[in-house]
């Protein structure tokens, strides 16, 4: 999708902080953390929301959190950590290409923010 800013990132069309990349994800540290460890977690390939996940696509969610996880390994989050994705604009979505946040590096709660 030419005017989504992830779609931009991945093609390196807008700087980013890499943390991870292969043929299937990247991974950027976020530009706004609300977390010491605030990581985004993408698909290359574009997919809007979680509801548009299908049979067709599903597998790059797995292997999200197989990055996750080696992201959380590879930076020693041994406290601790939390996966997050929100879907769409009540639950606070501000980019509609689906991602990821893995927040660690403090006691997280669940107040808003």
């Amino acid at each position: 999708m030419s005017d989504c800013l992830f779609c931009k990132i991945i093609k390196g069309e807008i700087p980013s902080t890499k943390v991870y990349e292969d043929e299937k994800v990247y991974a950027f540290k976020d530009i706004n953390p609300i977390a010491p460890v605030h990581i985004l977690i993408i698909p290359k390939e574009h997919i809007s929301k979680l509801e548009d996940v299908n049979e067709t696509n599903s597998a790059v969610i797995s292997h999200i959190f197989e990055v996750a996880a080696k992201i959380a390994r590879d930076m020693n989050l041994t406290n601790g950590y939390r996966v997050v994705s929100n879907c769409g604009d009540d639950a606070g979505q501000t980019v509609f290409h689906i991602h990821f946040h893995l927040l660690a590096g403090r006691k997280l709660g669940w107040e808003e923010q």
